[in-house]
């Protein structure tokens, strides 16, 4: 199977009858994409921690404020996102090619429904591209291989890992699948990262429960502020820094913004 391409064998692991973890994820941010079984099992969540609907909806906004950053003040115009989810609004090409249409764009997942939805990520403006690639977080060298047929690892890349490495449950080993992508990437560089806390009791319960209900796809660990704070060692960070995700760099409104229990940050490779 070429890399990208949905397959019947991928079609028919997904199974509709229980929910899942990205179908479940996607009604929380307010996509279509998801059934009954799925807005059950994030109900059940969402009555243990009801901050889980802001936790997910704000790291979509912070995702398509990092991205548009990226663009317009760093002239970044390739990316990597890795982990990439079912899609929704202002998906990473969608936010970069309206700055930059020429931006170049590869996404990563390794879930069979992530991948029968694949054909959506990949519409491109004819002056950029994008290409999906089938692939787990745990494998950098073949993400790296794969992805260097649409990207330049000689000009700078925006390493987008939003939510991904909270599904490596070994620290370490998360630790080391970032090193490995880093270590590949140019001077100019940029990381972008956010993961959900341990600081917060009632959402360490609902991920227990989420991990419970999703099928057994893709279990998903909280991390100290300390260990999210680490996957940025020896990188500059960028204003504000290692924040709650909904407080980098929000768009000024009405509102107050509010307190999730989501970290996240952005830093350059010098």
């Amino acid at each position: 199977m070429r890399d990208g391409e949905p397959t019947p064998q991928a079609s028919s692991r997904i199974d509709t009858s229980v929910p899942h973890s990205a179908r479940i994820w996607n009604y929380w941010v307010g996509g279509k994409d998801h059934y009954e079984v799925d807005q059950a099992a994030g109900d059940q969540v969402k009555q243990v921690f009801p901050g889980i609907v802001d936790d997910a909806r704000h790291t979509r906004a912070f995702l398509s404020r990092a991205v548009r950053h990226l663009t317009a003040d760093a002239g970044i115009r390739q990316f990597l996102d890795i982990g990439t989810g079912l899609p929704t609004a202002d998906n990473t090409h969608e936010v970069a090619q309206q700055i930059a249409p020429a931006s170049r764009i590869v996404y990563v997942d390794n879930d069979p429904l992530v991948l029968t939805h694949a054909q959506a990520l990949l519409t491109s403006t004819p002056e950029g591209a994008c290409d999906y690639i089938d692939a787990d977080v745990r494998n950098p060298a073949l993400i790296l291989e794969a992805a260097a047929r649409t990207l330049d690892f000689g000009r700078p890349v925006g390493l987008m890992m939003l939510g991904i490495l909270g599904n490596v449950p070994d620290y370490d080993e998360a630790r080391a699948a970032l090193s490995h992508l880093l270590g590949a990437l140019p001077s100019g560089s940029y990381l972008v990262v956010n993961d959900g806390t341990t600081t917060n009791e009632a959402r360490n319960e609902a991920v227990r429960q989420y991990n419970e209900n999703s099928g057994g796809d893709h279990p998903y660990t909280n991390r100290t502020p300390e260990q999210i704070t680490a996957y940025f060692d020896g990188l500059e960070l960028v204003d504000p820094g290692v924040v709650p995700t909904s407080q980098w760099r929000p768009v000024p409104g009405p509102d107050p913004v509010p307190d999730v229990a989501v970290l996240c940050g952005v830093g350059r490779k010098n």
